[in-house]
């Protein structure tokens, strides 16, 4: 994989908000966790629909072992082309994490274990490198326009369906306030109606 998985060792725990994605339905998922006054934490989950945009931080973008256990979530990760850190036990799989910007559900994280997941995240991170030398000081703004099927083939099982997401990077921006760049300029005003809208600009909102 381009993004290494050949990567220091980082390790911790969930801080942001996780927008969720289920490589069996192709649901997409903001996760909220609000705590409450006896001291636990009541969490909400908002199905996204599609399509949508977000801003990711591909710069940042951190890979290496991921262990999903209920109650134990677990991280050890490095930042892109580091030294993969070693894997601290069987429970752990390859994985990725990164930070997006989404405008109705703020900052939050996404993080993946799954190979096909991982391959579409690959190919994001292509397209990544193929633009920001033309895109210098911007972030790639990406539209999830759908999910796709991927069929896979067991011994035991038969065939397997799982989707993965159909995104591609629509737009560069500058960083939104929310990764320390400059505050979200208003919204355009609207084109009167007898006048055509303008082709999209390459740092045109999100």
């Amino acid at each position: 994989m381009a993004i290494g998985l050949e990567l220091e060792k980082k390790e911790g725990g969930s801080f942001l908000p996780v927008l969720k994605f289920d490589a069996k339905a192709g649901d997409f998922i903001a996760v909220n966790r609000e705590p409450q006054s006896d001291g636990t934490w009541d969490k909400t989950e908002i199905e996204i629909e599609k399509p949508f945009k977000f801003v990711v931080d591909m710069e940042n973008l951190e890979v290496g072992w991921i262990s999903f256990k209920p109650g134990a979530v677990n991280f050890t990760l490095s930042k892109i082309g580091e030294r993969l850190p070693p894997q601290p036990s069987p429970d752990h799989k390859q994985g990725v994490r990164m930070k997006i910007f989404m405008k109705d559900h703020g900052l939050r994280e996404f993080s993946h274990t799954s190979k096909n997941v991982l391959r579409a995240i690959n190919s994001l991170h292509d397209s990544y490198i193929s633009g920001a030398e033309k895109n210098p000081g911007k972030m790639p703004v990406v539209e999830v326009s759908g999910t796709e099927i991927i069929k896979l083939q067991t011994k035991d099982q038969g065939e397997l369906r799982f989707r993965v997401p159909k995104w591609s990077i629509t737009a560069w921006i500058d960083p939104p306030a929310a990764f320390g760049g400059k505050a979200e300029a208003p919204a355009p005003k609207p084109m009167p109606a007898a006048k055509p809208a303008p082709a999209p600009a390459a740092d045109e909102e999100f």
